[in-house]
């Protein structure tokens, strides 16, 4: 027998807000019932039966194809906030403290354009019993063998079936009579991620922020971690804080304290894939997080990342020049991608081009001139855009006849490295917009390569100035409409309304 919480009939809304409103209760009632009984179970009493909660849903029934309202007209050159066609379409939602304003906004765009009233309610979608547990929680870990043996069969445990990408990658497919979806994520498949986030970063999925830094160097965290100190300590910065792994947060110079501040402890030793966060009020601050090297971390961290629906992502760091011209140091502006580094292969096949997006184009090269203050021929002395390629060999040199030389030329590939691809590829995936700059650091092809007094000199004349770019060029697009930067070069045939 099912032990579940009261039941809450479905409801209608034409308000945003109060739909908002009805999803947060709901979660809450729900969340509220697992913890309760994992509570009780911890204590060590007997439960009515097996506990169940499940996830709110919103849904929309639509007749018509046409976004005509007057009111509309101004949000039609989106790529988001509508549905395909007439159906009836619905999603899973999660966490409405943490997406909030996000269901907000979508709420309010699906209203304008369709004109039809927004359900809500209840779904049949288990909520598994370690995505209820708040954020320093750890019930569970006083629990004996037998105990924990024994919450299999009380609680619902992730459901892999549900947390598949298929709505991502254009592959699911409806069964008779279900909903066609409203969102790239159900809500499991969002928790799941939130969880894996606070594995591999060491900071909690509220500190992200809408711009996001990936890096495969220590050395660019490093000055990270020393301009967002910098920050805190001036009164007038437009950060209000840092957050750094084991949700460290230093307040800007001026602010008090906030509650849930003092909960952060460094940690003994840094995780996987560390994550730091220079926080704006309106959270569109800078996340910048070092991935380590290769493809499948590049992979796991952008999976996760993509389900809180950053506004861009831009990878910088370092690569090999494949050109002789090049000089260590000289810049790569990505406009194309090799994809070599085959973990996205089930998911993108490798005929998906993976095209340019003009607008993190145009605020890398625009960041590249501000910060160095070249122009003209002196800023093509040092920037090239072209071609990068991504492998999942770092020892691609030393393969027999060196055979993936003549494919990096007939790409016209001018930069190797492990990772750019595949964030590029799975921002494209995840309808993220996404960028590239690199830095040259060696040129295997023409006898250049790392030498360590050679490396030192390097990354400190470079890591700084390429950093100062990136954050620059992100300056540049916190200035555009977000609807600018969520543009319809990455919307499918028949796309959900959730950006």
């Amino acid at each position: 027998m099912a032990y579940l919480p009261p039941f809450i009939a479905p409801t209608r809304h034409n308000d945003p807000q109060a739909a908002l409103a009805q999803v947060q209760t709901i979660y809450a009632q729900q969340i509220d019932h697992l913890r309760q009984a994992m509570q009780r179970f911890v204590a060590g009493e007997s439960l009515p039966g097996h506990v169940r909660a499940c996830y709110p849903f919103v849904r929309i029934h639509t007749h018509t194809v046409a976004r005509a309202t007057p009111a509309s007209l101004d949000s039609r050159r989106l790529s988001y906030g509508f549905v395909a066609g007439p159906g009836r379409y619905e999603t899973t939602l999660t966490r409405p403290d943490l997406y909030g304003d996000y269901y907000l906004e979508q709420f309010r765009l699906l209203l304008e354009n369709h004109e039809v009233e927004l359900e809500v309610g209840t779904s049949t979608q288990p909520i598994p019993v370690h995505f209820s547990f708040a954020e320093n929680d750890h019930l569970e870990g006083s629990l004996t063998a037998e105990r924990r043996q024994l919450m299999r069969d009380l609680f619902d445990l992730p459901d892999l079936a549900a947390m598949d990408d298929g709505i991502a990658n254009g592959t699911w497919e409806p069964r008779a009579g279900e909903a066609q979806p409203l969102s790239l994520f159900t809500a499991p498949r969002v928790d799941y991620s939130l969880h894996r986030l606070r594995h591999y970063t060491g900071t909690a999925p509220e500190w992200y922020q809408n711009f996001v830094l990936f890096t495969n160097y220590q050395f660019y965290i490093d000055e990270f971690v020393r301009l967002g100190r910098a920050e805190m300590a001036r009164a007038d910065s437009d950060y209000v804080a840092f957050v750094e792994p084991g949700n460290v947060v230093t307040r800007r110079t001026g602010l008090a304290p906030e509650p849930g501040d003092e909960l952060g402890t460094v940690p003994p030793r840094l995780p996987q894939m560390p994550a730091y966060h220079l926080i704006r009020s309106d959270r569109s601050g800078i996340t910048m997080i070092n991935i380590g090297v290769g493809p499948a971390n590049a992979k796991t961290i952008t999976d996760h990342v993509a389900v809180l629906r950053p506004h861009a992502w831009m990878m910088l760091g370092h690569c090999a020049g494949l050109r002789n011209s090049q000089q260590l140091g000289d810049y790569v502006l990505a406009h194309g991608y090799v994809r070599e580094d085959h973990v996205l292969d089930e998911e993108l096949p490798l005929w998906v081009p993976i095209p340019a997006l003009a607008e993190i184009q145009v605020a890398l090269q625009s960041a590249v001139a501000d910060v160095t203050q070249l122009r003209g021929a002196a800023l093509k002395g040092i920037l090239r855009t072209g071609t990068v390629a991504s492998t999942d060999n770092r020892n691609w040199e030393l393969l027999p006849h060196n055979t993936p030389q003549r494919r990096f030329s007939q790409s016209r590939a001018v930069a190797l490295d492990m990772e750019s691809a595949t964030i590029a590829a799975n921002g494209f995936r995840f309808r993220v917009p996404y960028g590239t700059l690199l830095c040259v650091s060696d040129k295997p092809l023409h006898g250049e390569i790392k030498l360590p007094g050679m490396a030192n000199h390097f990354y400190r004349e470079r890591v700084d100035q390429h950093l100062r770019i990136g954050i620059r060029a992100i300056e540049l697009l916190r200035e555009q409409r977000i609807d600018q930067l969520h543009s319809r070069k990455l919307r499918s045939f028949s796309e959900v309304a959730f950006q």
